[in-house]
């Protein structure tokens, strides 16, 4: 599909089909400072004012654009610069950033972890986690999807303890993980499932950034395997040298 075309899509309504195209050329760093007028678009569209109103109005929404009254629609700078650091974590980086950020728990379970999962974390193959599914906010907007897997019985109770801390290093600090290191990072970019979408308010046509990490404690030991689904429009990793 060229820009200036919309292939009507059974299922997908009009003003979604310009909203992802809008999106992927923010993301593609093709659209960038202030958008062109709705008259504008809607040339470009061929379509209605009202239909150019909804596909704007969804990308104000998702954080990818801001209305400045008098002077039009712009194509949001904001992003929170994750640094990718050894001693780092999310809240390092929301803190520095002077923005208000917190881990919303939705829930936990105790289960049996994948084989990979197992081997990250040096556990046996009878070994089992706790694993939290959670959201990172920032300003209130979710901007991650996160599960974080924490071997068992060393942090037996640790969902309770994280729900009410809000965020991962303090809770951790209860359980006698005083310091922490990275030791692994893997980063892909890919399409998120329909419900990590609907959770940080995307369309599935938006590349999220896949983060999976694994942390060590003081002694040596691997004590967090963790995947972060993180919303592309609002998040970019910065990688550092230590």
């Amino acid at each position: 599909m060229s820009e200036n075309m919309i292939v009507r899509q059974a299922g997908t309504t009009v003003w979604k089909q310009i909203q992802e195209s809008l999106g992927n050329e923010i993301l593609g760093g093709r659209l960038q400072g202030r958008l062109p007028n709705e008259t504008e678009l809607a040339e470009r569209y061929a379509v209605n004012r009202h239909t150019v109103r909804q596909a704007v109005k969804a990308l104000v929404e998702q954080g990818m654009v801001e209305v400045v009254h008098g002077r039009g629609t712009f194509v949001r700078e904001d992003f929170i610069d994750y640094q990718i650091g050894r001693r780092t974590r999310l809240a390092h980086s929301v803190v520095k950033a002077r923005r208000v950020g917190k881990s919303e728990i939705l829930d936990w379970e105790s289960l049996r972890p994948s084989a990979e999962i197992a081997g990250l974390l040096d556990l046996t193959s009878r070994a089992k986690t706790l694993a939290v599914n959670s959201l990172d906010v920032v300003d209130g907007k979710v901007i991650g999807v996160c599960t974080q897997y924490f071997p068992l019985p060393r942090f037996e109770g640790f969902g309770e303890a994280y729900s009410k801390a809000g965020k991962t290093h303090l809770a951790l600090a209860q359980f006698g993980v005083e310091q922490f290191q990275r030791k692994l990072s893997r980063i892909t970019a890919r399409l998120p499932t329909n419900e990590v979408a609907q959770q940080l308010g995307q369309p599935t046509s938006l590349p999220i950034l896949y983060v999976e990490t694994v942390y060590v404690d003081q002694d040596g030991k691997p004590f967090e395997y963790g995947i972060s689904n993180f919303s592309s429009a609002a998040v970019q990793l910065v990688i550092e040298p230590d």
